[in-house]
Parts: structure tokens; sequence; C-alpha cells
């Protein structure tokens, strides 16, 4: 498996003496070199490759990825369409630093969903929007021995949950499951979903959803 850092590491050499102010923050022309680098070894294509893809020279490729022109954004899109990413993932590294957030064990804010009258406490481990793809927001979910309403749910998007402890029947349109600690399960949220029945409390698990759900 291809290490990232490596790959960003060894880009940087090649690029810094193009810039002769190793201090100062990269400018567009080095993010977007640096990214149209990384995504095009990670598919395993050679510059002459991804120029056929995108429909351009192999020279401005080259030129693309030292940093030595101004791209288009008409060729910026000809080569996030032909790496398979959205534009904005191609100037990635340009902007201030990219957001992180680290939430520790037992912790998180606590936040009112459908559920929490009915027993169920819900605690987000954060949310950070994103203008390159979908945003996601992670909530820790747990129910209490005495919550006996749990509701079914029907939103956009997708939905990941993993079980951490305890057991319960889960619905998913026409099909029911029993989940225990270590199991997991990925839906499409469009279609009736949610727990139906607790079978060993207390039950906890990760949900994550799309953002705003």
């Amino acid at each position: 498996m291809t290490d990232g850092r490596a790959d960003a590491a060894a880009i940087d050499a090649v690029v810094a003496p193009l810039d002769h102010r190793p201090e100062q923050e990269p400018g567009l022309e080095h993010a977007v070199a640096r990214r149209v680098r990384v995504l095009r070894t990670a598919r395993g294509l050679s510059a002459a490759q991804l120029a056929a893809a995108a429909g351009i020279s192999p020279a401005m490729v080259s030129r693309i990825e030292s940093a030595s022109i101004s791209s288009s954004l008409t060729t910026i899109q000809r080569l996030a369409a032909a790496l398979e990413v959205p534009v904005a993932s191609l100037f990635r590294g340009a902007e201030a630093r990219p957001s992180a957030i680290v939430v520790r064990d037992g912790q998180g804010a606590p936040v009112v969903r459908s559920g929490t009258a009915r027993g169920h406490a819900y605690r987000s481990l954060g949310s950070i929007l994103s203008a390159s793809g979908p945003s996601l927001e992670p909530l820790m979910v747990e129910f209490s021995a005495d919550a006996t309403e749990l509701p079914i749910y029907e939103h956009a998007g997708v939905e990941f949950l993993l079980m951490l402890e305890g057991a319960l029947e889960y619905q998913h349109g026409d099909r029911r499951w029993e989940l225990r600690a270590g199991d997991s399960v990925l839906l499409d949220a469009e279609a009736p979903h949610g727990p139906t029945r607790v079978i060993e409390p207390p039950v906890r698990y990760l949900l994550v959803n799309p953002s705003g759900v």
C-alpha cells in the first residue's frame, strides 16, 4: 500500500527548488502539482496515461506537476475528471490547514434528536463542512434500560451503524437483523430504518449520518 506521506515528501523534494522560499506556504501551482502527482501515482497512472485520459499533452502534465505553469480552469476540470475526484480536491493544500476534530473517550457534545424524549442519549463526535464532498456527522447513541419507544427513520443519503455494546434488533425496509457488539450495517437511508427491539441493554453504538440529518 502506498504511503501518502512518503509520496508527499518526495514531491516536496522535487518542487521546493522551484519556490526558493521554503518557509512560506505553497502557492496554488504547488498545491495543484502535489495533488495531481499524488493522485496519479495512487491510481498507477503514468504521466502519458493521465494526459491521454484528460485530453491534454504529456508535456502539459509534466509542467503542471513541476508547478512551472498556472493551469486554466478547463485543464483543472479535465484532470479532475480523469482522476475521478472533485475539482476542489486538486486545490487541497492551498487553503488553511485542513480541519480535524479529536474527541476523547466518553466526551462529545450532547445533542437532541427525535429519540431523546424516549430515553435515547446522543453525543455528537463533530461535524466538518466539506467543500469537496458530502459532510458526515458521527454520533454516539446510547439506550437506557427503560427505553421502550424506538423511532423509525427515513432521510436522504446513506447511514452507517457500528454496535459497541449490548444487542438489538434492527430494521431496514422489510428486513430485520439481530446486531451485537462488533456488528455493523451500512444502508440506504431513504428506506425506513431503525432499532425495533432492545435484546440486551444497555445498548451503545456509533452512528454516522450525512451532516444535518
